[in-house]
């Protein structure tokens, strides 16, 4: 096997994005010649192997005798193994009223199974020398678990044991609720995510998306209700593993199947439909009372579908917009040239269901007014003028230059490849990635600037006590 080589990668500048939050597929027509996969045969676990050879990482493809599809980097210089387990299905599948559900599933997937209450199933983490732990997002629900090569068997027993018997008890699930009771509170005060209340509502209102847990939603969960939604939530035909480490395949599939095998086969989830946001759903500026000294100003524009021909362009653009930190024009303009904010950020957001290109800052309510103005002129004039040359190859030298820090540990690697295979890009992407970026040319830049990035199409909404807005 040939190892995963990160500092080979960066140098020739192959590691690019692949997580679930950063670029695009692309066309056929865009995709650069890539090595063809290599069949391989693992006769003593049963496994027919699929490698894929790349510039950027030898992945193995294969499933385990129990059905589970598996992604596999072997990287035998480090002695940690690293595993990711996603299931299509989280927040936006909690039934009416129960809100915050999928989140209690997830919260006490390590707070004891079998034999082994809450504390003890934490000791016997730390002996181990290992994490484990889940987390639930609007459609999907995670689980990812690290730990020494040498204690791998002993670890994924313990996990395997969570997944067949988890205990769900009294104990810690009073814990959960009082800790989402004191998040009720807290968020009345949270300036994000009130903006985030008045954006659902302005565009979504009935959607799932839109739903909030509640003190009613809490009160009404249970310990039962939470372990049955598990068995929905967790299920094998629903299931992909990425995984890094000191491990073959022979050495990793009973490990996964072990864990997998208490799973239900399969389930049924309410399909989450897709939210349209176009410019004619453009709303009014919302202003949402919060006294404190500054407003948090939050602007949105509908944005591009990750499989849109203009996706990867505007990918790049944001960089220069907004993106880039103090190499972006608003924060140029905005902070450096007019003191209005010490920070000021754009990006696109591409969900599978929602789709926006919009930022934010904050400033003093008194300069509020000031910062809506300067933001719109900036817009204005990134739309009318363009960027240079030199703003592009700037762009796409940090683009391609920075990405593989996402790569410094074996968890992160398995994230990254968990990211690639829910947006189903292809084992191909992290040879593709760069070239791509670099394949994007000005004129292409500035004509989506120009559609994308005038000002008229920019909505606001602002929290505080703001002054000077029209």
């Amino acid at each position: 096997m040939k190892p995963f080589d990160l500092i080979i990668g960066a140098a020739l500048g192959l590691g690019v994005a692949a997580c679930a939050s950063v670029e695009p597929a692309q066309t056929d027509a865009e995709i650069t010649a890539v090595a063809p996969p290599v069949e391989a045969s693992a006769d003593d676990a049963g496994l027919d192997v699929v490698v894929h050879e790349g510039d950027f990482a030898e992945i193995q493809q294969f499933t385990t005798p129990g059905g589970v599809s598996v992604w596999l980097v072997s990287e035998p210089s480090i002695p940690i193994l690293s595993v990711a387990m996603a299931w299509e299905g989280g927040e936006a599948a909690d039934p009416d009223g129960l809100e915050g559900l999928a989140d209690a599933v997830a919260y006490h997937m390590n707070e004891g199974a079998g034999d082994l209450d809450s504390l003890a199933f934490q000791t016997r983490m730390e002996e181990l020398n290992m994490s484990f732990g889940c987390s639930a997002s609007n459609e999907w629900t995670s689980c990812s678990a690290s730990m020494l090569t040498d204690n791998a068997t002993d670890a994924m027993d313990l996990v395997a044991m969570a997944f067949e018997a988890p205990r769900f008890d009294e104990g810690p699930f009073a814990r959960f609720v009082r800790e989402q009771e004191v998040s009720l509170n807290t968020r009345e005060t949270n300036a994000r995510y009130l903006a985030g209340r008045a954006e659902a509502a302005a565009l979504y209102p009935e959607h799932p998306y839109a739903r909030e847990i509640s003190a009613e939603s809490v009160a009404a969960l249970t310990p039962e209700l939470a372990k049955a939604h598990m068995r929905k939530l967790m299920v094998m035909d629903r299931l992909i593993v990425t995984a890094v480490g000191a491990v073959t395949p022979e050495e990793l599939a009973p490990m996964i199947d072990a864990v997998a095998a208490p799973l239900p086969e399969s389930s049924d989830l309410p399909k989450t439909p897709k939210i349209a946001f176009t410019a004619e759903d453009k709303f009014d500026t919302i202003v949402i009372d919060l006294p404190q000294p500054q407003s948090l100003v939050r602007f949105l524009a509908p944005g591009l579908e990750r499989e849109h021909p203009d996706f990867f362009t505007a990918y790049v653009l944001n960089y220069t917009y907004g993106g880039g930190g103090f190499g972006s024009r608003l924060m140029e303009s905005l902070r450096v040239q007019k003191g209005l904010t010490y920070g000021v950020y754009t990006g696109l957001s591409y969900d599978e269901k929602y789709q926006n290109w919009g930022g934010g800052g904050q400033t003093r309510n008194e300069s509020v007014g000031e910062f809506v103005a300067a933001l719109k002129e900036e817009t204005a004039l990134i739309a009318e003028q363009g960027v240079t040359a030199e703003e592009l190859a700037d762009a796409k030298a940090y683009l391609t230059g920075s990405y593989p820090l996402a790569f410094d540990s074996n968890a992160k690697i398995a994230g990254q490849m968990m990211g690639v295979r829910q947006d189903d890009l292809g084992v191909d992407y992290f040879d593709r990635r760069n070239a791509l970026i670099e394949a994007v040319a000005l004129e292409d830049v500035n004509r989506v600037a120009a559609e994308y990035l005038q000002p008229d199409r920019l909505s606001f909404i602002v929290v505080g006590q703001p002054e000077g807005l029209e």
